[in-house]
Protein backbone atom coordinates (compact mmCIF):
# COMPACT_ATOMS: atom_id res chain seq x y z
CA UNK A 1 0.00 0.00 0.00
CA UNK A 2 0.99 3.45 -1.04
CA UNK A 3 2.88 5.79 2.18
CA UNK A 4 1.88 8.56 0.41
CA UNK A 5 -1.48 10.64 0.88
CA UNK A 6 -3.02 13.29 -1.71
CA UNK A 7 -4.45 16.82 -1.35
CA UNK A 8 -6.63 18.40 -3.63
CA UNK A 9 -6.19 22.13 -3.31
CA UNK A 10 -9.36 23.19 -4.04
CA UNK A 11 -10.75 26.56 -5.54
CA UNK A 12 -7.97 28.66 -6.04
CA UNK A 13 -9.92 31.50 -5.78
CA UNK A 14 -10.15 30.47 -1.89
CA UNK A 15 -7.97 29.70 0.68
CA UNK A 16 -6.91 25.98 -0.61
CA UNK A 17 -3.53 26.79 -1.86
CA UNK A 18 -2.33 29.07 1.08
CA UNK A 19 -3.53 26.39 3.49
CA UNK A 20 -1.58 24.08 2.04
CA UNK A 21 1.45 26.53 1.69
CA UNK A 22 0.97 27.19 4.90
CA UNK A 23 1.22 23.95 6.49
CA UNK A 24 3.92 22.80 4.59
CA UNK A 25 6.32 26.60 5.94
CA UNK A 26 5.16 25.98 9.05
CA UNK A 27 7.01 22.37 9.06
CA UNK A 28 3.13 21.09 9.72
CA UNK A 29 2.63 18.14 7.11
CA UNK A 30 4.71 15.30 9.09
CA UNK A 31 3.54 12.54 5.84
CA UNK A 32 4.58 12.53 2.32
CA UNK A 33 1.78 14.40 0.48
CA UNK A 34 1.45 15.03 -3.14
CA UNK A 35 -0.64 17.99 -4.01
CA UNK A 36 -3.40 17.57 -6.98
CA UNK A 37 -3.60 21.36 -8.51
CA UNK A 38 -2.29 23.80 -10.71
CA UNK A 39 1.53 24.94 -10.27
CA UNK A 40 -0.07 28.02 -10.99
CA UNK A 41 -1.79 28.67 -8.08
CA UNK A 42 0.94 27.62 -6.20
CA UNK A 43 2.98 29.95 -7.53
CA UNK A 44 0.51 32.54 -7.20
CA UNK A 45 -0.15 32.37 -3.14
CA UNK A 46 3.49 31.01 -3.11
CA UNK A 47 4.88 34.57 -4.07
CA UNK A 48 2.00 36.45 -2.98
CA UNK A 49 2.23 35.05 1.19
CA UNK A 50 6.10 35.38 0.64
CA UNK A 51 6.43 31.56 1.67
CA UNK A 52 9.13 30.68 -0.53
CA UNK A 53 7.41 26.73 -0.47
CA UNK A 54 10.02 24.69 -2.58
CA UNK A 55 7.37 23.43 -5.49
CA UNK A 56 8.38 20.26 -7.91
CA UNK A 57 6.58 19.34 -10.27
CA UNK A 58 6.00 15.13 -10.95
CA UNK A 59 3.82 13.48 -13.41
CA UNK A 60 3.07 10.68 -10.86
CA UNK A 61 3.64 9.85 -7.17
CA UNK A 62 6.66 7.29 -7.58
CA UNK A 63 8.55 10.31 -8.82
CA UNK A 64 7.77 11.85 -5.54
CA UNK A 65 11.05 13.59 -3.25
CA UNK A 66 10.99 14.76 -0.07
CA UNK A 67 12.03 18.22 0.88
CA UNK A 68 9.71 19.73 -1.37
CA UNK A 69 6.13 20.29 -2.19
CA UNK A 70 5.64 17.80 -5.20
CA UNK A 71 2.66 18.60 -7.02
CA UNK A 72 0.71 16.78 -9.53
CA UNK A 73 0.66 19.88 -12.28
CA UNK A 74 -3.03 19.73 -14.34
CA UNK A 75 -2.34 23.01 -16.22
CA UNK A 76 -5.62 23.84 -16.33
CA UNK A 77 -4.83 27.94 -14.83
CA UNK A 78 -2.64 30.22 -16.07
CA UNK A 79 -1.57 32.94 -13.55
CA UNK A 80 -4.18 35.47 -14.77
CA UNK A 81 -7.17 33.14 -13.95
CA UNK A 82 -6.15 33.08 -10.19
CA UNK A 83 -8.55 35.83 -8.63
CA UNK A 84 -8.45 35.42 -4.78
CA UNK A 85 -12.16 36.28 -3.19
CA UNK A 86 -14.04 36.48 -6.64
CA UNK A 87 -15.90 33.83 -8.07
CA UNK A 88 -14.26 32.15 -10.83
CA UNK A 89 -15.55 29.51 -13.35
CA UNK A 90 -12.47 28.34 -14.30
CA UNK A 91 -10.80 27.52 -10.93
CA UNK A 92 -14.61 25.67 -10.23
CA UNK A 93 -14.11 23.40 -13.01
CA UNK A 94 -10.17 22.88 -11.89
CA UNK A 95 -10.83 22.01 -8.48
CA UNK A 96 -13.45 19.43 -9.30
CA UNK A 97 -11.05 17.87 -11.64
CA UNK A 98 -8.55 17.76 -9.11
CA UNK A 99 -10.89 15.75 -6.90
CA UNK A 100 -11.64 13.23 -10.24
CA UNK A 101 -7.72 12.78 -10.54
CA UNK A 102 -6.84 12.46 -6.91
CA UNK A 103 -9.80 9.36 -6.20
CA UNK A 104 -9.00 7.61 -9.25
CA UNK A 105 -5.18 7.76 -7.97
CA UNK A 106 -6.92 6.37 -4.28
CA UNK A 107 -8.99 3.68 -6.05
CA UNK A 108 -5.65 2.16 -7.90
CA UNK A 109 -3.80 2.63 -4.92
CA UNK A 110 -1.22 5.04 -5.52
CA UNK A 111 -1.95 6.88 -2.37
CA UNK A 112 -3.23 6.05 1.05
CA UNK A 113 -5.64 8.41 1.44
CA UNK A 114 -7.13 11.77 -0.31
CA UNK A 115 -7.33 14.67 2.28
CA UNK A 116 -9.60 17.70 0.42
CA UNK A 117 -9.37 21.63 0.48
CA UNK A 118 -12.43 23.51 -0.04
CA UNK A 119 -14.32 23.44 -3.24
CA UNK A 120 -17.31 26.17 -3.59
CA UNK A 121 -20.29 24.80 -4.96
CA UNK A 122 -21.43 28.24 -7.03
CA UNK A 123 -18.10 28.65 -9.18
CA UNK A 124 -17.98 24.62 -9.90
CA UNK A 125 -21.61 24.80 -11.38
CA UNK A 126 -21.00 27.46 -13.45
CA UNK A 127 -19.46 24.49 -15.63
CA UNK A 128 -21.00 21.27 -13.94
CA UNK A 129 -24.36 22.35 -12.58
CA UNK A 130 -25.28 18.45 -10.99
CA UNK A 131 -22.25 19.41 -8.47
CA UNK A 132 -23.95 19.11 -5.10
CA UNK A 133 -20.37 18.39 -3.15
CA UNK A 134 -17.43 16.81 -2.98
CA UNK A 135 -18.62 13.32 -1.26
CA UNK A 136 -21.32 12.55 -3.96
CA UNK A 137 -18.83 13.68 -6.33
CA UNK A 138 -16.42 11.11 -5.02
CA UNK A 139 -19.41 8.16 -4.96
CA UNK A 140 -19.84 9.03 -8.58
CA UNK A 141 -16.10 8.13 -9.45
CA UNK A 142 -15.69 5.04 -6.85
CA UNK A 143 -19.35 3.75 -8.25
CA UNK A 144 -21.23 3.61 -5.11
CA UNK A 145 -24.48 6.05 -3.97
CA UNK A 146 -24.63 4.58 -0.22
CA UNK A 147 -22.42 7.81 1.15
CA UNK A 148 -22.61 10.21 3.66
CA UNK A 149 -20.69 12.97 6.35
CA UNK A 150 -18.88 12.13 9.40
CA UNK A 151 -17.64 15.10 11.23
CA UNK A 152 -15.06 14.76 13.55
CA UNK A 153 -13.42 16.51 16.49
CA UNK A 154 -12.61 16.38 19.91
CA UNK A 155 -15.22 17.03 21.58
CA UNK A 156 -18.49 15.15 19.54
CA UNK A 157 -18.67 13.27 16.50
CA UNK A 158 -21.82 13.40 13.95
CA UNK A 159 -22.87 11.22 11.16
CA UNK A 160 -25.49 12.55 8.54
CA UNK A 161 -28.87 10.40 7.11
CA UNK A 162 -29.21 13.47 4.58
CA UNK A 163 -26.91 16.26 4.08
CA UNK A 164 -26.98 18.36 0.78
CA UNK A 165 -30.50 18.96 -0.04
CA UNK A 166 -33.09 21.12 0.56
CA UNK A 167 -34.73 20.36 4.39
CA UNK A 168 -37.87 19.15 2.55
CA UNK A 169 -36.23 16.60 0.35
CA UNK A 170 -34.55 15.65 4.21
CA UNK A 171 -37.71 15.23 5.44
CA UNK A 172 -38.91 12.81 2.28
CA UNK A 173 -35.09 11.17 2.42
CA UNK A 174 -35.66 9.92 6.22
CA UNK A 175 -36.49 6.59 5.52
CA UNK A 176 -35.62 2.94 6.91
CA UNK A 177 -33.46 1.66 4.17
CA UNK A 178 -30.93 4.83 4.09
CA UNK A 179 -31.39 5.47 8.15
CA UNK A 180 -30.26 1.86 8.46
CA UNK A 181 -27.05 2.15 6.08
CA UNK A 182 -26.12 5.24 7.65
CA UNK A 183 -26.20 3.59 11.14
CA UNK A 184 -24.07 0.55 10.00
CA UNK A 185 -21.44 3.05 8.76
CA UNK A 186 -21.24 5.36 11.29
CA UNK A 187 -20.89 2.32 14.12
CA UNK A 188 -18.40 0.79 11.71
CA UNK A 189 -16.23 3.84 11.12
CA UNK A 190 -16.37 5.04 14.92
CA UNK A 191 -15.40 2.10 16.11
CA UNK A 192 -12.06 2.57 14.20
CA UNK A 193 -11.45 5.73 16.69
CA UNK A 194 -13.47 4.93 19.96
CA UNK A 195 -13.05 1.64 21.59
CA UNK A 196 -16.57 0.66 22.74
CA UNK A 197 -18.47 3.50 20.88
CA UNK A 198 -21.92 4.52 22.21
CA UNK A 199 -24.03 6.44 19.93
CA UNK A 200 -26.96 8.55 19.88
CA UNK A 201 -29.77 8.74 17.21
CA UNK A 202 -31.72 12.19 17.08
CA UNK A 203 -35.03 12.46 16.03
CA UNK A 204 -36.01 14.41 13.60
CA UNK A 205 -39.13 16.24 14.54
CA UNK A 206 -38.91 18.36 17.77
CA UNK A 207 -39.30 16.17 20.70
CA UNK A 208 -38.14 13.30 18.53
CA UNK A 209 -41.82 13.55 17.32
CA UNK A 210 -43.93 13.85 20.84
CA UNK A 211 -45.49 10.50 20.41
CA UNK A 212 -46.35 11.26 16.59
CA UNK A 213 -47.91 14.89 18.15
CA UNK A 214 -45.33 16.74 15.96
CA UNK A 215 -44.61 14.29 13.04
CA UNK A 216 -44.62 10.56 12.47
CA UNK A 217 -41.53 9.71 11.08
CA UNK A 218 -39.73 9.17 14.33
CA UNK A 219 -41.78 6.54 14.77
CA UNK A 220 -42.33 4.82 11.75
CA UNK A 221 -39.18 5.63 10.00
CA UNK A 222 -36.39 6.20 12.63
CA UNK A 223 -37.36 3.91 16.21
CA UNK A 224 -37.76 0.77 13.50
CA UNK A 225 -34.66 1.47 12.31
CA UNK A 226 -32.73 1.34 15.28
CA UNK A 227 -34.21 -1.57 16.83
CA UNK A 228 -33.37 -3.03 13.80
CA UNK A 229 -29.79 -1.82 14.58
CA UNK A 230 -30.15 -2.81 18.02
CA UNK A 231 -30.62 -6.38 16.77
CA UNK A 232 -27.66 -6.57 15.03
CA UNK A 233 -25.50 -5.66 17.82
CA UNK A 234 -24.90 -2.06 17.38
CA UNK A 235 -24.73 0.39 20.08
CA UNK A 236 -27.20 2.21 18.85
CA UNK A 237 -29.70 4.03 21.15
CA UNK A 238 -32.74 6.63 20.34
CA UNK A 239 -34.15 8.46 18.40
CA UNK A 240 -34.10 11.16 21.23
CA UNK A 241 -35.32 14.50 21.29
CA UNK A 242 -32.52 16.98 19.59
CA UNK A 243 -32.55 19.75 21.58
CA UNK A 244 -31.38 18.21 24.34
CA UNK A 245 -29.15 15.03 22.89
CA UNK A 246 -26.23 16.98 22.33
CA UNK A 247 -26.16 18.41 25.74
CA UNK A 248 -26.17 14.61 26.89
CA UNK A 249 -23.55 14.24 24.73
CA UNK A 250 -21.03 16.82 24.96
CA UNK A 251 -21.70 17.83 28.65
CA UNK A 252 -22.74 14.70 30.24
CA UNK A 253 -20.66 12.81 28.09
CA UNK A 254 -23.62 9.84 27.35
CA UNK A 255 -22.47 9.23 23.96
CA UNK A 256 -19.49 9.44 21.49
CA UNK A 257 -20.98 10.39 18.39
CA UNK A 258 -24.95 11.34 17.15
CA UNK A 259 -26.43 10.10 14.21
CA UNK A 260 -28.12 13.17 12.92
CA UNK A 261 -30.85 13.31 10.35
CA UNK A 262 -30.29 16.53 8.09
CA UNK A 263 -27.29 18.79 7.42
CA UNK A 264 -27.86 21.43 9.80
CA UNK A 265 -28.42 19.45 12.63
CA UNK A 266 -25.32 18.38 13.06
CA UNK A 267 -23.06 20.53 11.29
CA UNK A 268 -24.45 23.37 13.00
CA UNK A 269 -23.40 22.16 16.95
CA UNK A 270 -20.05 20.74 15.91
CA UNK A 271 -18.80 24.13 14.55
CA UNK A 272 -19.83 25.71 17.50
CA UNK A 273 -18.12 23.24 19.84
CA UNK A 274 -15.44 23.15 16.67
CA UNK A 275 -14.99 25.14 14.16
CA UNK A 276 -11.55 25.29 13.16
CA UNK A 277 -10.59 21.66 14.36
CA UNK A 278 -13.64 19.39 12.74
CA UNK A 279 -12.62 17.17 10.13
CA UNK A 280 -14.88 15.63 7.68
CA UNK A 281 -14.84 12.30 6.89
CA UNK A 282 -16.07 10.55 3.85
CA UNK A 283 -18.67 7.23 4.63
CA UNK A 284 -19.27 4.64 2.55
CA UNK A 285 -16.73 4.59 -0.34
CA UNK A 286 -13.87 2.15 -0.86
CA UNK A 287 -11.46 4.59 -0.24
CA UNK A 288 -10.41 7.00 2.84
CA UNK A 289 -10.94 10.76 2.54
CA UNK A 290 -10.76 13.07 5.35
CA UNK A 291 -11.81 17.16 4.17
CA UNK A 292 -11.35 20.10 6.05
CA UNK A 293 -14.53 21.43 7.62
CA UNK A 294 -14.89 24.56 6.64
CA UNK A 295 -15.67 26.47 2.97
CA UNK A 296 -13.44 28.55 0.71
CA UNK A 297 -13.47 31.67 3.02
CA UNK A 298 -13.49 34.05 -0.28
CA UNK A 299 -13.69 36.97 1.79
CA UNK A 300 -10.02 36.14 3.81
CA UNK A 301 -8.14 34.46 0.28
CA UNK A 302 -5.19 35.38 -0.37
CA UNK A 303 -4.84 37.56 3.24
CA UNK A 304 -2.76 35.14 5.00
CA UNK A 305 -5.53 35.30 7.74
CA UNK A 306 -6.62 31.53 7.00
CA UNK A 307 -5.83 28.29 9.58
CA UNK A 308 -4.34 25.21 9.16
CA UNK A 309 -5.71 23.73 12.06
CA UNK A 310 -8.44 22.16 10.30
CA UNK A 311 -6.35 20.63 7.51
CA UNK A 312 -3.44 19.29 9.57
CA UNK A 313 -6.34 17.14 12.12
CA UNK A 314 -7.65 16.07 8.74
CA UNK A 315 -4.48 14.71 7.47
CA UNK A 316 -3.92 13.10 11.13
CA UNK A 317 -7.15 11.57 10.88
CA UNK A 318 -6.39 10.37 7.26
CA UNK A 319 -3.21 8.72 8.72
CA UNK A 320 -5.28 6.70 11.25
CA UNK A 321 -7.85 5.74 9.34
CA UNK A 322 -5.17 4.04 6.90
CA UNK A 323 -3.50 2.20 9.76
CA UNK A 324 -0.47 4.59 9.80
Amino acid sequence: MSKIFGVTVGDSSGIGPEVLLKAFNEGRIRVPVVAYGDLAALVHYNRLLNYEVPLRTIRHVDDFAPASLNVIDHARLTDSQITPGALNAASGSAAREYVISASKAALAGEIAAMVTLPMNKESTQLTAPDFVGHTELIGSVCGVEDVTIMLVSDALIVTHVTTHCSLAQAIERTKQPRIKTILSLTCAAVAKLIPNPRIAVAGLNPHAGEHGLFGREDIEEIRPAVEWAQSQGMPVEGPFPPDTLFYLAVRKKRYDAIVCMYHDQGHIPLKLLDFEGGVNVALGLPIIRTSVDHGTAFDIAGKGLATALSFEKALELALRLAGM
